[in-house]
Order: C-alpha cells, then structure tokens, then sequence
C-alpha cells in the first residue's frame, strides 16, 4: 500500500467501488488521527476556532459515536448505547479525566467493531434507520454503500474543522 509522505494510505487510483469506498473512509479516519497527532491533552481541549466550541478532543469522541452509530446501531441492529452516555450522545462534551489517548484508543475500538460487522456484507446489503433519523433522510432503510459514503463526507467535514482548530492550537497547517 502506498502512503503519503505523513504516513496517511493513499486510495488506490482505480479500484472497485467497495476497495475505494473503504480507501477513502481509511484516509479520512487516519487524517482525524493525524490532525491530533503531536498535542498535550490541554491543547486538544482547546475551543480554537471562536465563537465555535469545537475541540481536537471533541471531534474524535463524536466520529467514534458516529462510528458506533452508523455501523452497530443502523446497518447491524444492535441496541447500543452513546459511547460517550445519553447526556453526551453526539460525543461533543468533554469531562476532565478523559484525555486524547483514551478517546483514540475507544475511537480506534469502534473502527475496529465497524470493520468487523461489514467484513463480507454486501454494498447493497440494507441497514434500519430510527425513526428519528429517516426524518431526515427520507426512509427507513439505507445501504451499506449509502453509509460508507456518508462516513466519507462526515470525516471530510470534520477534517476540514480539526485543519481550522490544529492551525490556531499550533500553527500547523496542511494534510
């Protein structure tokens, strides 16, 4: 596989759709990874980016919700609570014993479980949405490709949030 110079895998320039859907979601998380990369807890914590409340530690607690949400709660069924508690449910919320290598490590816990639910499950292959959440999208069902797709674009946004903090924590820029 190749990598950028930073260590991030580059997505295959031609591929089948599920190896380069898979790809692109693996860039994207190690991107998060990367953005967190080299940074105290206190700067992780830091709200940068005023009058957003947005943190490094923040967005990786609610991709790890998001993780669980999307790949255990909707496409396997499975009835499981927020990562982070019901008083947390998107993640956003800090508490003063939770640090950056314990919200990696749980984030990197909830890729994992991801992983292992759609190993083998078709693109096509259907997961059931609340009925809060077909609400919003208009249906009861979404595919297995819908929701990788999804992931994508909700790593992408929040990527391009943590570059905004990372430059005002430290000054780094790029990736």
């Amino acid at each position: 596989m190749q990598t950028t110079p930073d260590g991030r895998p580059v997505p295959p320039m031609y591929a089948d759709e599920r190896p380069m859907l898979e790809a692109w979601l693996d860039f994207h998380r190690a991107t998060l990874a990367l953005k967190c990369a080299g940074l105290r807890d206190d700067q992780v914590r830091l709200a940068a980016v005023p009058p957003s409340p947005l943190t490094l530690l923040g967005l990786v607690q609610h991709l790890a919700e998001v993780e669980r949400h999307w790949f255990q709660g909707v496409f396997a069924g499975e009835d499981v609570p927020p990562v982070y508690g019901a008083a947390n449910a998107d993640g956003f919320g800090l508490v003063p014993g939770r640090g950056l290598d314990e919200a990696l490590a749980v984030w990197r816990a909830e890729v994992a479980r991801g992983r292992e639910l759609v190993a083998g499950a078709s693109l096509d292959e259907r997961g059931r949405l609340s009925a809060r959440d077909a609400g919003h999208v208009g249906g009861d069902g979404v595919s297995l490709r819908w929701i990788l797709v999804h992931l994508i674009e909700e790593y992408a946004r929040h990527n391009g949030h943590a570059d905004l903090i990372r430059e005002r924590v430290d000054g780094v820029t790029g990736a």
